[in-house]
Parts: structure tokens; C-alpha cells; sequence
């Protein structure tokens, strides 16, 4: 089914005719997956022009919403596609425009999933950007968000979920007997950095991981072992004595590890919210001299806006920052200098397409083999 590393489509040894509903929340990524999906099947011998089936969720004027699939489900494996942090999306509420939540995303997937009304063969949901993922863990009373969600999927029918850079994925011990996988397009962001970053040399004397926090240092620590070189990280300083915007504040960064002095610095995190941590970082890291500093964030999503990464890249404290196009990148972020756009469409295509052939996806998650022919093609 494999040819020069690429998926062939075989109608015969797949385990249900593929189908794809794309959410209006993740139509440019889904639109990407689905030509990759349907140029494999062709060099596979299966002629088709797409997989994607015609959905919509449309909206009463009063805000009530309903699910509608328009084409066949019966029988198919069917994928669907959404991005709860897709901001940009609106309905009429009232006679007003209103800008569609993580809530109001995960409530239309589910009405999808109830429109297929339980004719598909398998359901499986490829959701990158985890609905309720932030809120993984509960501290005195609060709710678990995320670990609800996927048991209320689970119970819908759903049997397999790929997500991806999940904030904390322990929480797929909510769903023990479903499908979790959690993907970390580790070989995707450094291809990026390879094909973006002039003078880019990878080795102990010129460059350096740094990992942010202690939340993010399994993801740094991985990077540093398969590039060969040195790593640090700051920790949070907390203020405990009060909370502000449900958390407690953060007092300072503080550092441990090697010095970065003279040294090309890599910071890489699952979310870039608001920037403030990544830019006190790069404040700090200059203070010690570092050279230049990168940032990675598998969803940079900028709530606090723009204004401070332009000053900071104006400044010299970032040299660039790159980002998934796995959830919504605003035309005004796409059209920053100092901002790279890490293209996945092709490595969720691999996933969807070994699934519905019921093949083994430990060699599509595990990237060491090609990071390390990277790093000899560059280096």
C-alpha cells in the first residue's frame, strides 16, 4: 500500500469507503488534506475527484442550530474535521453577529454526529486543536472540561480521535477504550526552520533548546536529544496568595541550565494565548546574550494581539516565530515577516489514510528517522 513513503489508496483492502466532512471551522485545512487524500488514490488506481461530503450547520435566527450531512454516510469511514479555536466564524443571533466559541464549535460537531444518525461504518474525529484541552486537570472544585467532552464523543460512537500537541495528554485516561492518539509534528517545524532561517546551523556550539516552562520540557527535551545539543529551561515564579484571571500570577522566570551566550535559541510550547510568557522569556534570554531567538507554538492564536511581537522583532529580541496551520492564523498574522506558517495538511492526510486502512500509524508518529535525515542533508 506504500510507495516511496506515500499512501496508495486500495479500495480493497480499506476497511470502508472513505468519507470526509470538513466543519466550516477547518475548510482550508480540510480542503488540503482531502488533495492529498484524492492524489494518492489515484496513483493507487481509484479514480475519484473527492472525498469530502457536503455539510452544513445552519442556524435559526433565534440561535438554535442543527446538523445536516448531504450526501450518503451508509457504510463509509467517516472523518470529521474541526478547529473549536476557529474565532472567525460567525452566525446571526438575533439580527447581530456572533463569533462562534470552542462551545458552539464542539456543539456543531456533535450535531454532525448525530445528522450520520449512526449509518457510517466508523466514526472517527481528527480535532487538532483539543476542545477543552487547557482545562486538564481539576484544582479544588472545578469542572474537567476536556475529560467530559471525550466521553460524551465516546458515547456518541465515536472510536478513534486524533489530536494534536494536546496541552496535557494524560487526559486520554478519561477514554481508556477509544482511539487517542496525540501527534507532535516535531519533523514538520524543523523542515520549517531548515527552509526559512538563513545561517541556520544545528550543533552544540552555535545553538540551543530552552524550554519555557516545566509544562512544555518532555516536547523541548525531545528536541534536544534528536538535534544533539545542550538544554535549559525557566520555571514560573508564582504569586500563591492571590489569583488573577482564574490563576495564580506569575512573579518572574527563572532560569536554569547552561549559558546561552552567542547561541541561536529554539523555545518551543503547544500555545502561544496571549505571548506575554514567550516575550518575557526572550527578554530574559537577551539579557544573557543569546544570539537569536525562535519561537515555536503548535497554535499560535495571539489573543493579546500583535503590537508587542512587532516592537520585539523590531527590537531584535525575536527573530521569528512559527506556527501550525492547524487552527485559525488571522490574514494579518500570515502577513508578519517574522512569522512562519508550519504546513501539516500532509502528515494529517498519512494519518487519516492509515487509519482507514487499518495499518499501524508507529511509524507516521515516530519522526526520528527523518529528523536525523534532515539534520545529514542540512548539516
Amino acid at each position: 500500500m506504500s510507495t516511496n513513503n506515500e499512501i496508495l489508496f486500495d479500495h480493497q483492502t480499506n476497511v470502508a469507503p472513505l468519507g470526509l466532512v470538513v466543519m466550516n471551522s477547518a475548510t482550508d485545512l480540510g480542503n488540503k488534506i482531502n488533495d492529498y487524500l484524492v492524489k494518492w488514490a489515484h496513483k493507487g488506481g481509484f479514480a475519484t475527484d473527492s472525498f469530502l461530503l457536503e455539510s452544513e450547520c445552519p442556524r435559526f435566527s433565534s440561535g438554535d442550530g442543527k446538523g445536516l450531512i448531504k450526501s450518503t454516510v451508509r457504510g463509509k469511514d467517516l472523518f470529521i474535521i474541526t478547529d473549536p479555536g476557529n474565532h472567525s466564524v460567525t452566525y446571526d443571533y438575533f439580527g447581530s453577529k456572533n463569533r462562534m466559541s470552542p462551545d458552539d464549535h464542539y456543539q456543531d460537531l456533535k450535531r454532525i454526529i448525530q445528522a450520520a444518525g449512526g449509518k457510517a461504518y466508523r466514526i472517527n474525529v481528527i480535532m487538532p486543536n483539543l476542545y477543552g484541552g487547557r482545562q486538564h486537570r481539576r484544582n479544588y472544585r472545578e469542572s474537567l472540561d476536556c475529560a467530559v467532552a471525550l466521553q460524551e464523543l465516546q458515547a456518541m460512537g465515536v472510536e478513534n480521535l486524533v489530536t494534536f500537541d494536546a496541552h496535557d495528554p494524560r487526559v486520554a485516561n478519561a477514554v481508556p477504550l477509544m482511539g487517542f492518539d496525540n501527534v507532535i509534528p516535531s519533523y514538520q517545524v524543523l523542515k520549517a526552520m531548515f527552509d526559512t532561517i538563513d545561517d541556520f546551523h544545528v550543533n552544540k556550539d552555535t545553538f540551543m533548546v530552552v524550554s519555557p516552562d516545566e509544562g512544555a520540557l518532555g516536547r523541548n527535551m525531545f528536541y534536544a536529544s534528536e538535534l544533539g545539543v545542550d538544554m535549559g529551561m525557566f520555571y514560573k515564579r508564582r504569586d500563591y496568595s492571590r489569583i488573577v484571571g482564574g490563576r495564580n500570577p506569575i512573579v518572574a522566570h527563572e532560569y536554569l541550565g547552561n549559558s546561552v551566550e552567542g547561541k541561536d535559541v529554539f523555545i518551543a510550547d503547544d500555545i502561544i494565548s496571549s505571548g506575554e510568557s514567550v516575550l518575557d522569556i526572550a527578554y530574559e534570554l537577551k539579557k544573557r546574550n543569546a544570539k537569536r531567538i525562535f519561537a515555536y507554538a503548535t497554535y499560535s492564536i495571539f489573543t493579546g494581539g500583535l503590537d508587542r511581537f512587532d516592537k520585539a522583532y523590531e527590537d531584535g529580541f525575536i527573530s521569528g516565530v512559527f506556527g501550525t496551520n492547524l487552527t485559525y492564523r488571522s490574514p494579518e498574522l500570515l502577513q508578519r515577516t517574522w512569522f512562519h506558517e508550519v504546513d501539516v495538511s500532509k502528515y494529517v492526510a498519512y494519518f487519516i489514510a492509515s487509519i482507514n486502512h487499518d495499518v499501524s500509524i508507529s511509524t507516521v508518529i515516530d519522526p526520528h528517522e527523518k529528523v536525523q535525515q534532515l539534520l545529514e542533508k542540512h548539516n
